[in-house]
C-alpha cells in the first residue's frame, strides 16, 4: 500500500490529512486521536521518501515548525511565528518529494489542510491556542466602545435641533452631527431646539429647551 505514495495525487491526500489532523490536535481536544493520526501520515510519508540523498535534516525542519505553532498559540498568538512555522513545515515535507510537480502538491496540501482544521472548532471543544490574540480582539472592540461612549457623555448639556419629530424617539442635530435620541415620552415637534439632559452608554436623552424656558417663567409668575 505504501508503494501508493509515488503517486503525487496520493501523497498530496496523505499530507493533507496528516496536517489536518496535526494542526487539529492543538486545535481540539480529542483526546490524542487527531495527533495519533497525524503523526502516523506524516511518517509514513516521510519514511518512504527518504533516502540518501535527503538527509533526516528535513525532519527537524518539519517539527521546528511544528514547534513554532505551539509557540506561538500558547505565548505570542499573534500568528507571525505561526506563519514562520508552517512555511518551515512545507519545506520539510516537499524537499523529499521526488519531483517538482510533487513538491508543489504537497505544499498545497499543508496549507489545504491547515486551514481545514478550523473546521474542527465547530464541532469538538476548544482548547486554549491563540487564546490571548482573542482577548485583544475583545479589548479592542471593548475600548473602542468605551471610546465611543465617553464621546456620547460629552454631549450632555449641549443644544441642537430635532431634525424629526419625537415619537418619543428621533434624530437631532447637534454642531453639525446627527444622533439618535429619545424624548423620554414627550412630543417634540421637528425643528424645535433640544437640550441633552444625559446619556446612558449610546441612549441620549433630550428635552425641548422652550419647556424649560416656559416653565422658569411660570415660576416666576407665581412668585
Amino acid at each position: 500500500m505504501i508503494d501508493w505514495l509515488d503517486s503525487a495525487s496520493i501523497g498530496f491526500i496523505v499530507v493533507a490529512f496528516g496536517t489536518l489532523f496535526l494542526i487539529g490536535e492543538l486545535l481540539v481536544r480529542v483526546r490524542g486521536l487527531f495527533g495519533l493520526l497525524g503523526i502516523g501520515l506524516i511518517c509514513m510519508y516521510f519514511i518512504y521518501h527518504l533516502n540518501g540523498d535527503v538527509g533526516t535534516w528535513v525532519i527537524v525542519f518539519y517539527l521546528i515548525g511544528l514547534g513554532l505553532i505551539i509557540f506561538d498559540g500558547n505565548v505570542t498568538s499573534d500568528g507571525t511565528i505561526a506563519a514562520i512555522g508552517v512555511i518551515l513545515m512545507i519545506v520539510g515535507l516537499a524537499i523529499p518529494a521526488p519531483d517538482f510537480v510533487y513538491g508543489v502538491l504537497v505544499s498545497f496540501a499543508t496549507v489545504i489542510g491547515a486551514f481545514a482544521s478550523l473546521l474542527f472548532l465547530k464541532v469538538f471543544p476548544h482548547r486554549n491556542m491563540w487564546a490571548k490574540m482573542t482577548l485583544k480582539d475583545q479589548l479592542s472592540s471593548e475600548k473602542g466602545y468605551n471610546s465611543m461612549n465617553e464621546s456620547y457623555k460629552e454631549l450632555v448639556g449641549k443644544k441642537g435641533i430635532a431634525l424629526t419629530d419625537f415619537r418619543p424617539t428621533g434624530t437631532i442635530d447637534i454642531e453639525g452631527n446627527p444622533y439618535s435620541a429619545t424624548s423620554g415620552g414627550r412630543w417634540i415637534k421637528a425643528d424645535t431646539e433640544v437640550e441633552v439632559v444625559s446619556v446612558d452608554g449610546t441612549r441620549i436623552l433630550v428635552k425641548a429647551v422652550e419647556v424649560e424656558n416656559e416653565d422658569a417663567n411660570q415660576s416666576k409668575d407665581h412668585q
